[in-house]
Formats: C-alpha cells, sequence, structure tokens
C-alpha cells in the first residue's frame, strides 16, 4: 500500500512540474489541490504531498491566508543560484573526464552537430530543452548521487522560472549549442581542465543574458512576480 503511495505521490510531483513548466498554472493565482486533482486524474491526497514537496525544494512558496504559489524568482537569486552551479557544475565535469563519459553524455555529441550544421530545422524550444538535459547528463556521468541530489532542486527552480518561452533568447540558444558541443568534446578528451574552464565561461554567459532578459521583463511587464525584490510592493 505504501509502495502505491508513493508511486502517486512522485505521479502527481512528476505532472504537477510538467503543468508548470507547460504554462498550464496561472503564476498569480494561488494553486487549487481540487483543480489539480481533477487536472492529473490522482487523487487529492497525493497532490497535496507533492504541493509540499515542491514547497520543500523551493518551486513553491505557502503564503499564509493566501494560498499556494509558484515561487518567483529575485535577480539576486538568480545570481546565487549561478554561482552555485559554477561550483557544482564545474565539480560534476571533472568527475565526468575522471570517470569517464556515459553513452547518453556521448550521444548529445551528433545532437548538437546536427543543430549547428542544420539550425532551421531545429525547433528553439527543442534545442534549449536539449541543452538543459545536457547539464544533467553531465551530473549522471560524475556518478556521484549526492551531487545530482544537490543540483537537482536547484535546477528544478531555474527551469521554473526560465523554461518559458518569453525567457527565450534565439541567438543565444543555438550559441549555447556550441559551447555545448565545446565542452563535451573536452570531457570526451580527458580534459578536465579545459572542460571546467569551458563549462564556466559558458555560465557566465548565461548569468549576463539571464539577468539582462529577467531586467527587461521586469521594467516592461505588470507581473509584479518577477520584479526584483527592491521594487516589490
Amino acid at each position: 500500500m505504501a509502495v502505491a503511495l508513493q508511486f502517486e505521490r512522485d505521479r502527481a510531483y512528476r505532472g504537477l512540474l510538467d503543468l508548470i513548466l507547460g504554462g498550464g498554472v496561472d503564476l498569480d493565482a494561488p494553486l487549487s489541490e481540487r483543480k489539480l486533482a481533477v487536472s492529473l486524474d490522482i487523487g487529492r491526497t497525493p497532490v497535496r504531498e507533492a504541493l509540499r514537496d515542491l514547497a520543500r525544494d523551493g518551486i513553491l512558496e505557502v503564503q499564509p491566508a493566501r494560498g499556494t504559489f509558484v515561487r518567483p524568482l529575485s535577480i539576486e537569486d538568480v545570481q546565487e543560484i549561478y554561482e552555485v552551479r559554477y561550483s557544482l557544475e564545474g565539480m560534476a565535469t571533472l568527475l565526468a573526464v575522471e570517470r569517464g563519459p556515459t553513452p547518453e553524455l556521448l550521444a548529445y555529441g551528433p545532437k548538437f552537430r546536427d543543430v549547428i550544421d542544420n539550425p532551421r530545422a531545429h525547433d528553439p524550444e527543442e534545442t534549449y530543452e536539449t541543452g538543459a538535459e545536457f547539464h544533467l547528463e553531465v551530473f549522471r556521468s560524475a556518478h556521484n548521487r549526492q551531487l545530482l541530489k544537490i543540483y537537482e532542486p536547484l535546477r528544478l527552480r531555474f527551469r521554473v522560472a526560465f523554461g518559458l518561452p518569453r525567457y527565450y533568447n534565439q541567438d543565444r540558444i543555438y550559441e549555447s549549442v556550441h559551447e555545448h558541443l565545446a565542452i563535451l568534446e573536452m570531457i570526451e578528451g580527458g580534459d578536465g581542465q579545459a572542460a571546467q574552464r569551458l563549462i564556466r565561461d559558458h555560465l557566465s554567459k548565461g548569468l549576463d543574458i539571464r539577468t539582462r532578459i529577467f531586467k527587461n521583463f521586469a521594467e516592461y511587464t505588470p507581473d509584479a512576480r518577477v520584479l526584483d525584490k527592491e521594487h516589490e510592493a
């Protein structure tokens, strides 16, 4: 019985994440446990537990007397997340070189080269998702469960905040493909220092453009949930 409940809880967790990432929830409205249960065709108890788990992972926040909302990020949050990513991804890259890339990681090589050779044949959103999964596969190649466990909630928070089409910069998406391929080639070639340097440079560029997109969106949108903390009411 406990196994079945855990399965339903995990299914509710994944379903809620898919809804959030797919734009299926109103970011400004409290999440309705009843409506989510109906939408996901899952009982209210596992949905309630999944909401708690997402709040624990920093994806949602509970506001007393108001309800549960998708947690917004401030510019300071974005900068702090990237600072942590520099360390975690740098370490994961070194371990991936030392322990050898997984076949799944190496499989990204042909994908990246195809995008570079035929950019018009690839949807920007799909290309973005491929890049995001590449970062996760680097952690899997590190073969360190604790490192992956620390990274996963951070990754989810970032994707919820910036995994929406309104935050996409197509030029940057395709530029990132070249950077991902270069990182992969250094991992495959066994050059840990070069791979670590490249992934940190890649993250630094990402932070710069994300910060600019974040500021521009906050300046021109009435959506107060993405405003810098300094400008929050």
